[in-house]
This record gives C-alpha cells, sequence and structure tokens, in this order.
C-alpha cells in the first residue's frame, strides 16, 4: 500500500527532474543556436514570447484533457512529447523556422507542466500532508543536470542538434519508464472522494471557480517577480553597482539558490504553519528583499537582498498550485492550468514590465513595482483560507487549506493506489 504512493512520488520528483532538464538543454543551447540563426538578441526576445505562447496554450489543452483521461496518461504522453520535440530548434536555420519550432516545444512543455503539477497535486492528496513544494525544488535540480550535460556536449564539440536530440532521447525512454508507477486518475474520479467533492452546487461551483481565478491571479504577480529576477537581478549589479560581470552573474545565482533551499523547506514549514502563512510571510520577506535590493547602498546588501527576495517567493508558487488542485479534485488539472497559465503571463510580463519602466525611471527604482506585488500578495494571501478556517474549526495549528488532507481522506487515497497496481 505505501510501497505504491511512495513510488508514485518518487515518479513524480523523476518527471519534475525530467522537466527541469528538458527545458534546461534548451536555455544552454540558447547562444550556439542564436548564432546559427544569425539573429539579434532583440529577435530572440521575440521569438521567446513564441515559446511562452505554445507554452500557455499547451497549458489550456492539456488541463482538462488530464482531468478526462487521467495523470498516467497525459503526464507520460507530455514527456514524450517534450523529449521529441526537443531537438526542433537545433535544427532551426532562420527565425521563422525557429519560431515554428519554439512553438511546437512550448506546447509540448505547457501540457507536461500541468499535467505534472495536477498529478503532484493528487499525490500530495494521497499523503495527506504538503509535499507540493519539494517537487518544484527538484526542477531545479533538472537545470543544474542540463548545464552539466551542455558543457559537456560543448567541450566535444557535438551540434546543438545532435546534443538536445540526445537528451531528448532519453527524456522519451524516462517518461515512459516512470509512467507505470504514477496515479491512475483523479481520486475523485476513483469514486473515493467526500460528497461535497462529488457534487456541488451551481453556487459551491461559482465560488470554487472565483477563488481559483484569484489563486491565478496572485500567481501571475509572483510569478512576475520570479521572471523579473531571472532577467535583470545580474544587470541589476553590473549597471547600478557596477560590479564586473563575473560577479553580477553571482546575483542570479543567489537568488536562485535561495529559491531552491526555500523549497526543499516550505514543506515542512506549510505543515506546521499552514500555506496561508507561507504565502502571506514569504511575500512579505520577498518585499523586504526587493527593497533591500532597490535602496541597498552597498554590494552585500544587494546580495543579501536578492536572497531574501527568493527565499520569500520560493513557498509561494507551490502553496498557489496546490489550492488550485485541491479546490476541486475532479477538475484539478483544469484549474491548475487557469493559475499556470497566468502565472506563465506573469512570467513573460515580469522582464517586460521592467524593461518598459526603465524607460521612465531608474532599474533599481523600477523595482518598486515588485514590492508592490509582494505586499498585495501578502494582502491577499487569505483566499487560501478556507471556509472551515473561518469558523475556528482547525485546531493544531496547521493551514486550514488543508483540511480536505485529514488522516482518513489520506487512507482511502492510499488504498486507492494500492489496488491500482
Amino acid at each position: 500500500m505505501e510501497r505504491s504512493l511512495r513510488a508514485a512520488r518518487v515518479a513524480t520528483y523523476v518527471y519534475f527532474v525530467l522537466y527541469g532538464t528538458l527545458l534546461g538543454t534548451w536555455v544552454v543551447h540558447i547562444p550556439a543556436i542564436e548564432e546559427r540563426v544569425g539573429i539579434s538578441h532583440a529577435t530572440l526576445g521575440g521569438l521567446l514570447v513564441v515559446l511562452g505562447l505554445g507554452a500557455f496554450a499547451g497549458m489550456q489543452v492539456a488541463g482538462p484533457l488530464t482531468d478526462r483521461l487521467g495523470t498516467r496518461t497525459v503526464v507520460p504522453a507530455g514527456g514524450v512529447l517534450c523529449g521529441a520535440t526537443l531537438f526542433l530548434p537545433g535544427l532551426a536555420h532562420d527565425p521563422w523556422t525557429l519560431a515554428a519550432a519554439l512553438l511546437v516545444f512550448g506546447l509540448c512543455n505547457g501540457c507536461l507542466d500541468v499535467s505534472m503539477n495536477a498529478h503532484a497535486v493528487h499525490v500530495e492528496k494521497a499523503y495527506g500532508r504538503p509535499v507540493m513544494s519539494g517537487f518544484h525544488a527538484t526542477f531545479s535540480v533538472g537545470g543544474v543536470l542540463a548545464a552539466l550535460a551542455g558543457a559537456g556536449t560543448a567541450s566535444a564539440g557535438l551540434p546543438p542538434a545532435a546534443a538536445m536530440a540526445a537528451t531528448g532521447s532519453v527524456g522519451v525512454v524516462v517518461a515512459l519508464a516512470s509512467a507505470r508507477a504514477l496515479l491512475p486518475s483523479a481520486p475523485a474520479a476513483e469514486g473515493t472522494g467526500s460528497a461535497e467533492e462529488a457534487g456541488t452546487s451551481p453556487a459551491d461551483g461559482r465560488r470554487t471557480t472565483g477563488r481559483v481565478w484569484l489563486l491565478a491571479v496572485l500567481a501571475l504577480m509572483v510569478m512576475l517577480c520570479e521572471g523579473a529576477a531571472n532577467d535583470w537581478s545580474a544587470l541589476h549589479l553590473r549597471d547600478v553597482m557596477g560590479a564586473s560581470a563575473s560577479t553580477a552573474a553571482f546575483a542570479y545565482g543567489t537568488f536562485a539558490a535561495a529559491m531552491t533551499v526555500g523549497r526543499l523547506l516550505a514543506d515542512r514549514c506549510v505543515t506546521r504553519f499552514g500555506s496561508m502563512a507561507i504565502l502571506r510571510h514569504g511575500a512579505a520577506v520577498a518585499a523586504v528583499g526587493i527593497t533591500l535590493v532597490t535602496v541597498g547602498p552597498w554590494m552585500w546588501t544587494v546580495f543579501a537582498g536578492w536572497a531574501l527576495f527568493g527565499l520569500g517567493l520560493s513557498g509561494c508558487v507551490p502553496q498557489l498550485f496546490s489550492a488550485a488542485g485541491h479546490a476541486d479534485p475532479s477538475a484539478a488539472g483544469a484549474n491548475v492550468s487557469r493559475v499556470a497559465g497566468l502565472g506563465y503571463v506573469g512570467m513573460l510580463a515580469g522582464p517586460a514590465a521592467i524593461g518598459w519602466l526603465t524607460h521612465v525611471v531608474a532599474l533599481n527604482h523600477a523595482f518598486v513595482l515588485l514590492t508592490l506585488l509582494c505586499v498585495i500578495t501578502a494582502v491577499g494571501a487569505g483566499v487560501l483560507r478556507t471556509g472551515s478556517d473561518r469558523n475556528g474549526s482547525d485546531r493544531n495549528g496547521s493551514d486550514p487549506g488543508e483540511s480536505d488532507l485529514d488522516g482518513s481522506d489520506s487512507a482511502r487515497r492510499c488504498e486507492m493506489a494500492a489496488g491500482s497496481h
């Protein structure tokens, strides 16, 4: 019983690592592909938007499809498609073929992203305790693997298309090999959900949908902050603080490392303090961190600010994804796709928004927008509070947003998982 559930959790880790590796492989080969195609940084920026649009479309398709066909079908299919299309950007010879390749690759990325997050929600439901942040932490492990593999293939003189095809082929094998360990479908589809989950009134459905869209708006703001940090942290250190290129690179490294560490620790913190507290206090810490970056006069204060920014944001997105999936287990895929899709829009918009503001104010002053978004997120964290919490039914200090993850529910999910293998 427990063995099959542990296997499903391990398989989820594998798919998150796989996704990070496949996406990271594209990222590490961007300079070589840009040179091969002969495009400018500005053109590349526009093409990256095409990648994002493809991912957004894939998310909207994969969400309902996951609810209809089950995660055991859609997750490995997304992994196979993502691995099989990874080599396409490496074959591009002009901007148009690169745009087409990125659109297809982005579509497959979106399918894998949403379906594996929906499965992560089902695993968390079965465990009866928070495990979502740990899954998101392993995505970064995939990025490290991609960087190491990319460095090795580049030193060996392997063309981008060949290196990406090799990584993609391994990804296809891993996606297929890990499929058997996945849970067969959404918990509600197995008939083990509660009466409230199985049949809700139209009013309840409208409230759930409204809550999911509020979660999506918060995800947009949080991921906008993440996207801004990804693209502007190193430039801030170089242009505002006068750091060398090598020193400036550590700004993003500090942010990313703090985010990874935070996600490794977040599940325990959620268990102790609740998801609402993690979102609220995490966003507040992130606001303090980016404010330090904005006004800090010394290099060490700026690095401390980026570290606090990453640490504060680290647990926010997993809690929003988890809350969306648990809002209605029978529609976990569709709800996660809404939150992930709007969040991805924020990830794309973040760098552009900061870039636009730099036409009006200095780069460090443009970061005030990020402070404002973090404050709004902290104030809006109450959306994670459920009705049982408002009635004071939570007695153990955990967030009532996990009230549907009680022991009896966990036992039922374990039985379901065990019986499916």
